[in-house]
């Protein structure tokens, strides 16, 4: 039987995308049908921390797949508990569940969270948030999400996730009461435009925590994993979270994320948490494979060095562009471009082989491979400022 439709109209369209089909990945870059490369500095949404199809990942899952897929969760499996040992000797939580993406593993948090404020706190279950956070899709973490348009998208919303301002301290107290259980919020503001939470302002929500006795969420679903150049982002600012979830690198290409809390903090019950796909093993073995390659001697001061290159030639872009501001935590790095020009320069870049992100309309996010290799990075800073340059044409700005 014909086909009355292309194939692509058989796919929801929930995202625009461009006309050609990706048909194959190779570490930095990814092949479409046409037989085009393209610099890919998109990686997924920085899921691919490894690049497309890295041997490790690759090796672990031919095994895994030749040996065991899917047992169900409700029985123990090898790899699960080799991951969850991995995950707690080299974070300071003490127990993990493993989830499927990063809002999955959020959405765990904000009901552990609530849990722990029937048995602790009087029924508190109040999660104060942040304007211009992003913790996932879900009902209730886009209600934890403080993007523009989310409060009226889905309505009604799932209520108690008053929002904070980042780096105001202050705002953070404001919302406080006798309902809240938790603060929540990620490092790096990822979807805002790489916008980093200050060590200072981090120490400053612990103490508060602490003295309020309430729980401190740390979603690490963009910024896990060696993406800042630690292992976790947290660790920059000196705290120890109660709560922290990963997602995005953490499978290197296949989903994967985790709840990791302290072992105070642990409260699920038997059926309070599931998941048909709850640690799987397949998964598993991928996301093993990553941590160990992210644990291996000197890889992540490798990716601070890339990063520091990035930033650098970045700069160097903006100063002869006449652009705005570079922010960088490792390989997450966004460039203000002074103008709501981030959707065009994203289309032309496509056009000469290099894949970017706009979050903003003014403002690009780049999220490159941590293997990145010096040869990449400048092949990719040439074709961006290439692409700045012919926007500014197109504008008649050159």
């Amino acid at each position: 039987m014909e086909m009355s439709a292309p194939p692509v109209a058989a796919l929801m369209p929930v995202a625009v995308r461009p006309p050609f089909v990706l048909v194959r990945g190779e570490g930095a870059y990814v092949i479409d049908d046409a037989g085009r490369r393209y610099l890919d500095w998109v990686q997924g949404w920085a899921v691919n921390c490894l690049g497309h199809s890295p041997a490790p990942v690759v090796q672990a899952i031919a095994a895994q797949a030749a040996t065991l897929i899917n047992p169900s969760p409700a029985f123990y499996n090898a790899p699960a508990l080799e991951l969850a040992g991995l995950l707690t000797e080299n974070s300071g939580f003490d127990q993990v569940f493993f989830a499927s993406s990063g809002a999955e593993a959020n959405e765990g948090a904000i009901k552990l969270a609530r849990k722990w404020g029937q048995l602790h706190k009087d029924g508190a279950h109040e999660i104060v948030t942040f304007v211009d956070a992003f913790h996932g899709r879900t009902l209730a973490t886009m209600s934890a999400s403080g993007k523009p348009g989310w409060d009226v998208l889905f309505r009604p919303q799932v209520d108690g996730f008053p929002k904070a301002r980042l780096n105001d301290i202050d705002s953070v107290k404001a919302c406080l009461g006798p309902k809240t259980v938790a603060i929540m919020l990620e490092p790096v503001q990822g979807e805002a435009g790489v916008i980093p939470a200050t060590p200072e302002f981090l120490r400053a929500l612990r103490d508060l925590c602490d003295a309020q006795g309430l729980l401190l969420i740390v979603d690490e679903v963009q910024t896990g994993c060696g993406r800042t150049g630690t292992l976790f982002a947290h660790t920059q600012a000196g705290i120890a979270p109660d709560i922290m979830t990963l997602g995005k690198g953490l499978g290197g290409g296949v989903p994967l994320a985790a709840l990791l809390a302290k072992g105070a903090v642990s409260c699920f019950s038997p059926g309070d948490q599931g998941g048909t796909y709850c640690g799987n093993p397949l998964v598993c073995a991928a996301g093993s494979a990553v941590l160990k390659t992210l644990l291996g001697d000197g890889f992540l001061a490798q990716v601070r060095r890339a990063g520091e290159r990035f930033a650098a030639g970045l700069a160097a872009i903006s100063l002869a562009e006449g652009l705005g501001e570079v922010r960088q935590a490792g390989l997450l790095l966004a460039l203000e471009l002074g103008r709501a020009s981030a959707a065009e320069v994203v289309e032309l870049a496509r056009e000469d082989g290099l894949l970017i992100n706009a979050p903003r309309p003014h403002c690009l996010r780049l999220m490159p491979p941590l293997n990145s290799s010096d040869a990449e990075i400048d092949a990719g800073l040439a074709l961006l400022q290439a692409s700045i340059r012919r926007a500014h044409a197109a504008a008649g700005l050159a």
